[in-house]
C-alpha cells in the first residue's frame, strides 16, 4: 500500500474518534444519553432536544442522512450506518432569529411537535405560524388522539425566550385549553405534558413536548376599549367580598385593578376565537396599553415586573358613595325612579376625566367599585347593567358585585372556574338567583359585563349568544371540565369541548367584522359607510340597495318580531362586498316560515363601512305606484330614500324635474348653492339662460357657483351630504370624479352618498323646505 495511502486512513480513523469522543451528552426522548448504545448500535439526539439549550432559535439542527433514507435511527438490516456530518448548532444570530415577513424561516416547523412522543401536545385551535392580534390567547388541544384512553394531567406552556413565567393548565380526557401571553412579533412558545400515568424524562425539555410558533401583531392603528374603574367621591376603594376572602387576598382597589384588568383580557380571548370560528380571522378589539408593573402573572407581583398591559383608568366621581347607592338608582328596584341615573353619571365622570373633544369616538366600558349587596332589600345598589352611546361616548357599565369571584391573574383562570364555594348572600349577591356559587358567580359577572360591552360595540339582543344570557356557560370557554351547577341543580358537564361553548352570534360578529375596533391592517379604508334604497323597475331588482363601502348583510324582521332569526349574507371577495344588491321581495319572504311570510317586514341592511338603513316596510317600498314619478316627455321615475325628517316649522313638500333629464338639447352649466350654516336650496342654471331653484335663496347673499366643464362633457353625478334632522351640508359629485367644495355645515349630520344606481340617471329632486331644506332625495330615471 502505498504511504500516503496509509497516512490518509490513519488520519480519517482519529477524524471519526474524536467525533465520538466529544460528542454532546444530550438526552433524548427516551431517557439515553445520545450517545448511549442500544443492540450495538449508536443512537443519535432525538429530535426533540436538539435545540433544548436555545428554545428561541429558528434554526433547528439539520437532519442527518438516516432520517433522510426514512430508516428509523439510520439502521438498515442491522447494518450500523455510516458516520454522518455533525449537526449544526443552532443559530444565535439574533438578526436571523425572524424572517423578513414575522413568519419562522422554515427550518423552524421541523420542531413543531416532538416525533418521539405520541403524547405531545397538539393545538387544534391555531395553526403553527399564525397571526393573531391580541395579547393573551385562547388555545384548544388534545394529548394523543382517539385511540388512546383518555388521560388527566397537566399541559405547561413555556413562553417565548423565558419572557413570561410557566402557566400550568389541566388536561381532562386527553384535552386542555390554556390561556397563552404573547410578545410583540414572533413567539415561539413548547407546550409540555406530565400525567402521573405516564413516564416523564428528567431533562430541561420533557419527554411530551411540543412547539408553537405564534405571530402577534399589535393594532396601534385601530381605536382601544378603554376600562375604567368609577369611585364614589369619599369611596375607600373596596368592594363586596365575604370576610374570609377578604382574609385571604383582600379586596382593595389595587386587587379590583388586576382582577378588572384579568376579565377583559378572557373578553379578549373568548372574542378573538369566536371571530376566527366564524370565518373573520382572529380580529379583535385592543385595549389602551400602559407600561407599569406587571399583574397578568401572579409571579410578577412580588417582582415589580414592569410589563405592557391594558390600563385601567381610575376615576373619581362627583357623587358620593351615598348617592352613587341610593335605593331609587338601583337598576334592580322594580320601584326605583331614578334606574337610569348611573349610566348619565358614568357618561359624566369619563367625559371630565378624559376631556374629550367634540367629533373625537371614544369606547370605555367601566365598573362602578361601590356596587353593594343589600340583604335587607334584597337589592345590589349602586349597580346597573347597561350599554349604549352617548354622543360620541360608546359606554358600557357594570357593578363590582360579583367582583370577588374573578380571577386576578392568568395562572387562576381555571380555578376560579372550578371554584364550588356556595355564595355568602349574608355578605355578597347572588345575582337573578344564578349565581349560586363563585364559579357561576364567575360566569355572571364577567359574562353579563362582556354583554354590556357588546350593546357598547352596537349588538341588540339576539336569539342566542352572549347578546342573549348564553353568558351563564361562560366557563366553558376556558375549561374542559364543569363543575356542579347551582342553577341548573345538576352536575356539570364531565368534557367540554368547542360545540358545547358560550359563543358570540353570527349576527354580532358581523357588526364586530365592520367596527373600527376591530380594524385590522388588510382592511380596505371603508370611506363613506351609508346606505341608500331605491325603487327601481321590476326587471332591474324593485328594490336595490346600494353603499360606496359595499352590502355586507340584511336582517329581516316578520312583524312582532323584536330580535332578529333571519338573515341573508353577501359574499366577501378578495375583502369587498359588492357596492349594489337586489333586495327581491319574494326571496326575503322564503327566509321566513311560512306562518309569517305574508306578514309585514322591516329590513336593516348594512354595509361594509359600518352604516345601516332601515326600511320599515318593505311591501310599501316595493310598491312603484307610490313611488314613480311621470317624467314630462313620458317616462317614468322613482324617488329615491329620503334624507332629513321633513319636522321643521313651515316645511313645506317640494319636487323638481330637471330640464336637462327631458330636453336632450337642454345643457346644465352649473349649480348655484345657497348656504350657511346649513343648506337653504340649490338653482340648475342652463346654457338658455334659464334656471330652476329647488329650495330657498337663503344664507350666504348670492350663493356659491359651481361650473361644470361642458366641453369634457362633465355632468351631474350625485351628491354627497351630511343630513341628520335637516340637510347640514352638501358636496356636489360630477361624472369626471370631481368634487365641489363642502357647502353648508361639514361636520354636522351624518354622511351620505346619493348616487343613482347602476342604468339610472338623476331626473330631479325631491323633498321638503322651511327655513333651509329639511328633507332631500334624488329622483332617478332611466
Amino acid at each position: 500500500m502505498p504511504s500516503f495511502l496509509s497516512s490518509l486512513r490513519r488520519k480519517s480513523k482519529a477524524n471519526v474518534k474524536t467525533e465520538e469522543k466529544h460528542a454532546p451528552d444530550h438526552v433524548n426522548g427516551n431517557g439515553r444519553a445520545a450517545g448511549q448504545k442500544s443492540n450495538g448500535v449508536p443512537r443519535r439526539k432525538s429530535s426533540s432536544t436538539l435545540n433544548s439549550s436555545a428554545l428561541g432559535s429558528s434554526s433547528p439542527a439539520t437532519s442527518t442522512s438516516g432520517e433522510a433514507s426514512g430508516q428509523p435511527n439510520g439502521v438498515k438490516d442491522d447494518i450500523p450506518p455510516l458516520p454522518t456530518t455533525r449537526p449544526q448548532r443552532p443559530s444565535t444570530n439574533p438578526t436571523k432569529r425572524y424572517s423578513m415577513n414575522g413568519m419562522p424561516t422554515s427550518s423552524s416547523s421541523q420542531l413543531s411537535a416532538n416525533p418521539s412522543s405520541l403524547l405531545a401536545p397538539r393545538v387544534l385551535s391555531v395553526s403553527d405560524g399564525s397571526w393573531v392580534h391580541q395579547q393573551v390567547l385562547l388555545i384548544f388541544g388534545q394529548i394523543g388522539d382517539s385511540t388512546y384512553r383518555p388521560l388527566d394531567g397537566t399541559v405547561t406552556v413555556n413562553h417565548h425566550q423565558g419572557r413570561f413565567p410557566p402557566t400550568a393548565w389541566p388536561v381532562c380526557d386527553s384535552y386542555f385549553k390554556a390561556l397563552v401571553h404573547l410578545e410583540p412579533g414572533w413567539n415561539r412558545l413548547r407546550l409540555d405534558f406530565a400525567s402521573p400515568k405516564v413516564s416523564s424524562s428528567n431533562t430541561s425539555v420533557s419527554a411530551h413536548a411540543s412547539f408553537l410558533n405564534v405571530n402577534y401583531l399589535p393594532l396601534t392603528d385601530s381605536p382601544p376599549l378603554q376600562l375604567a374603574i368609577i369611585l364614589g367621591s369619599d369611596s375607600p376603594g373596596t368592594y363586596d367580598a365575604t370576610p374570609e376572602r377578604i382574609q385571604r387576598e383582600g379586596n382593595g382597589l389595587d386587587l379590583a385593578v388586576k382582577k378588572f384588568r384579568m376579565a377583559a383580557y378572557l373578553w379578549q380571548a373568548f372574542t378573538g376565537e369566536q371571530m376566527n370560528r366564524h370565518g373573520f380571522g382572529r380580529r379583535c378589539f385592543r385595549f389602551e396599553d400602559s407600561w407599569e408593573p406587571g399583574s397578568l402573572s401572579y409571579q410578577d407581583w412580588g417582582t415589580s415586573q414592569f410589563r405592557n398591559q391594558a390600563k385601567i383608568h381610575i376615576i373619581r366621581s362627583d357623587k358620593t358613595v351615598a348617592e352613587i347607592r341610593d335605593l331609587d338608582r338601583a337598576q334592580q328596584n322594580p320601584k326605583g325612579t331614578k334606574n337610569g341615573d348611573l349610566f348619565g353619571i358614568a357618561a359624566d365622570a369619563i367625559k371630565n376625566y378624559f376631556q374629550t373633544k367634540p367629533g373625537q369616538k371614544q369606547y370605555v366600558s367601566c365598573l362602578f367599585l361601590d356596587a353593594h349587596w343589600d340583604p335587607h332589600h334584597q337589592i345590589i345598589l349602586g349597580h346597573a347593567a347597561l350599554g349604549g352611546g352617548v354622543g360620541d361616548l360608546q359606554l358600557g357599565i357594570f357593578g363590582s358585585h360579583a367582583l370577588q369571584s374573578y380571577p386576578s391573574s392568568i395562572e387562576e383562570v381555571w380555578q376560579a372556574f372550578g371554584d364550588c364555594t356556595r355564595t355568602d348572600t349574608a355578605h355578597v349577591a347572588n345575582d337573578c338567583n344564578e349565581a349560586g356559587s363563585n364559579w357561576e358567580s364567575a360566569n355572571i359577572g364577567i359574562g353579563a359585563h362582556l354583554h354590556e360591552t357588546g350593546h357598547l360595540f352596537g349588538c341588540p339582543h339576539q336569539e342566542s349568544g352572549v347578546m342573549l344570557r348564553d353568558y351563564v356557560t361562560l366557563n366553558r370557554t376556558f375549561t374542559t371540565r364543569e363543575p356542579y351547577a347551582t342553577r341548573t341543580k345538576s352536575p356539570g358537564q364531565r368534557l367540554v369541548l368547542p360545540t358545547d361553548e358560550c359563543s358570540w352570534h353570527i349576527l354580532d360578529a358581523l357588526r364586530f367584522r365592520f367596527h373600527p375596533c376591530f380594524r385590522i391592517p388588510l382592511d380596505y379604508g371603508a370611506g363613506d359607510g351609508s346606505v341608500q334604497i331605491w325603487t327601481v323597475d321590476n326587471g332591474q331588482g324593485g328594490v336595490v340597495a346600494a353603499s360606496k363601502s359595499g352590502i355586507a348583510w340584511v336582517e329581516v324582521y316578520p312583524e312582532g318580531d323584536d330580535v332578529c332569526h333571519y338573515w341573508k349574507r353577501w359574499p366577501e371577495i378578495e375583502n369587498q362586498y359588492p357596492r349594489q344588491v337586489a333586495l327581491n321581495e319574494s326571496e326575503l319572504r322564503d327566509l321566513l316560515p311560512k306562518e309569517k311570510q305574508k306578514s309585514r317586514l322591516k329590513l336593516e341592511i348594512f354595509s361594509a363601512g359600518g352604516g345601516k338603513h332601515v326600511v320599515e316596510d318593505l311591501a310599501q317600498l316595493a310598491n312603484q305606484k307610490q313611488a314613480r314619478v311621470k317624467l314630462p316627455d313620458g317616462r317614468w321615475g322613482f324617488r329615491g330614500g329620503k334624507l332629513g325628517f321633513s319636522q321643521m316649522e313651515g316645511s313645506q313638500p317640494q319636487e323638481l324635474i330637471l330640464d336637462c333629464a327631458h330636453i336632450q338639447t337642454k345643457l346644465m352649466l352649473s349649480i348655484r348653492v345657497y348656504h350657511g350654516l346649513a343648506v337653504d336650496g340649490l338653482e340648475f342654471f342652463y346654457e338658455d339662460a334659464t334656471s330652476q331653484l329647488f329650495g330657498k335663496r337663503g344664507g350666504k347673499p348670492g350663493g356659491t357657483d359651481f361650473a361644470l366643464d361642458t366641453r369634457k362633457g362633465e355632468a351631474l353625478l350625485g351628491f354627497a351630504l351630511r343630513a341628520g334632522l335637516w340637510i347640514d351640508g352638501i358636496q356636489i359629485l360630477t361624472s369626471l370624479g370631481r368634487k365641489s367644495e363642502w357647502f353648508g355645515n361639514a361636520h354636522g349630520g351624518s354622511g351620505h352618498t346619493l348616487i343613482p344606481p347602476r342604468g339610472y340617471t338623476i331626473g330631479g329632486l325631491a323633498g321638503s323646505s322651511a327655513a333651509w331644506l329639511d328633507g332631500f332625495q334624488l329622483i332617478i330615471t332611466r
